[in-house]
């Protein structure tokens, strides 16, 4: 390796060991890149983050691997790295929301050694990556995981929204839970759920990432958008982890 050029330091949050010791390996093979530091569950994901300030973090997406709560917690955090999921297409609901936390880019498990490679140079390079190919923006990604795609000839005025669930569908596309929405138009979160069936029976959607993906079409992800943009709260219960 040219000692001219500093390795990348990349961090590895996988819940199986024999996950890691692969990811492990690969990285080795590159000489621009270099393992920092590992983890198997969530709170030490976030602890390598903020301890040892890797540019790149590879998280799974797993029962003992919340990245959606190890995201939201680096949010509150304005850390810096560059997260990028390891998922598999179960986790495809849970896309748009990664997105919005900050997540940089995406790849299947199942994908050769050589996507995972791309991923992370395209990610330390400032771009988004959807498992395949490079994007400048997170909602290209998003889109590209369309698994049923919401009619875009309609205009928003056709499916006859309230005021009410205009805000809830902004809050919902930049990524705020159930509670995140109670909490911003002080309302219960039974109160929220009862808005997100309403919406969801009018626009014939069943899961968050196909309301996000109709939001950023229709551009509603920015309604209101001095009140409804979301950051995540800092009262993260693996707050006191780290």
């Amino acid at each position: 390796m040219n000692n001219n050029h500093r390795a990348v330091p990349i961090a590895i949050a996988a819940e199986e060991p024999i996950l890691r010791y692969g990811i492990r390996r690969l990285i080795e093979t590159q000489p621009d890149l270099s393992v920092v530091g590992e983890a198997a569950d969530s709170p030490e994901a976030i602890k390598i983050a903020i301890e040892l300030k890797p540019e790149v973090l590879l998280l799974e997406m797993s029962a003992t691997l919340s990245g959606l709560q190890v995201l939201t917690y680096l949010a509150s955090m304005r850390s810096s790295v560059r997260t990028l999921l390891l998922a598999s297409p179960a986790d495809k609901s849970d896309i748009a929301e990664a997105f919005s936390l900050g997540a940089r880019g995406v790849v299947l498990k199942e994908s050769a050694t050589r996507l995972l490679l791309s991923g992370i140079r395209c990610v330390i390079a400032g771009q988004y990556w959807n498992g395949e190919k490079a994007f400048a923006q997170a909602a290209a990604v998003v889109r590209s995981f369309a698994e049923k795609p919401v009619d875009g000839n309609q205009s928003p005025r056709d499916y006859r929204f309230t005021p009410r669930e205009l805000e809830i569908i902004a809050a919902i596309a930049t990524g705020c839970t159930n509670k995140d929405v109670g909490q911003k138009f002080s309302i219960t979160e039974r109160t929220v759920k009862h808005h997100l069936t309403n919406i969801y029976d009018k626009l014939g959607v069943s899961t968050r990432l196909e309301l996000a993906l109709f939001a950023v079409n229709h551009r509603l992800d920015a309604y209101e958008l001095p009140r409804v943009r979301s950051r995540v709260s800092t009262h993260v219960k693996y707050a006191q982890t780290v």
